[in-house]
């Protein structure tokens, strides 16, 4: 245990000496009142500036081991940051075949729909049996004298018409 001085620790005295062979003669000597408390605090001194220096190398040990810790650290991190990178490079990818097959499958649909369509021929055929059917409706509305049922603005005949239907119908 240290003794505590009344010194002020400041200055040339806080240091203690470097060699402690000075010590040990004085403290072989028969000590003097004035003198031993003086050889007490410089013969603890060293034995403190060695306590000092253990703790300072158990600090640079703790901090070297702290630095390993955060150098492997950094690493796995590192490690890990690139497989996260190269699952979020697959889901990317994953996602843009997933959009290509259902546009793929959209296009298909919309293929199909177009292919059953009616055909140029159809479309052909369904307009010249239009147009004879019309053709023939049309001849036979004024065959059996039908057009007057047609409003007037259509070509039709007038409701004033007389009530006698015309000799020529037979």
């Amino acid at each position: 245990m240290t003794e505590i001085s009344t010194a002020k620790p400041t200055g040339a005295d806080f240091i203690p000496s470097a060699t402690p062979s000075s010590s040990a003669p004085s403290a072989a000597a028969p000590p003097s009142p004035a003198a031993s408390p003086p050889a007490v605090g410089k013969a603890e001194l060293p034995a403190a500036a060695v306590n000092h220096a253990d703790q300072l190398a158990r600090i640079e040990d703790k901090t070297a081991r702290i630095e390993d810790k955060y150098a492997r650290s950094e690493a796995l991190l590192s490690r890990v940051e690139e497989k996260v990178e190269s699952a979020s490079t697959r889901m990317n990818d994953a996602a843009r075949q997933a959009d290509l097959s259902s546009l793929r499958s959209e296009v298909r649909t919309l293929s199909d729909r177009v292919g059953r369509l009616p055909g140029t021929g159809a479309l052909v055929l369904t307009a010249i049996i239009t147009a004879v059917l019309t053709v023939a409706l049309v001849v036979a509305v004024q065959r059996l004298n039908l057009d007057r049922m047609l409003p007037h603005n259509l070509g039709g005949q007038s409701q004033t018409a007389p009530a006698n239907p015309p000799a020529s119908n037979p």
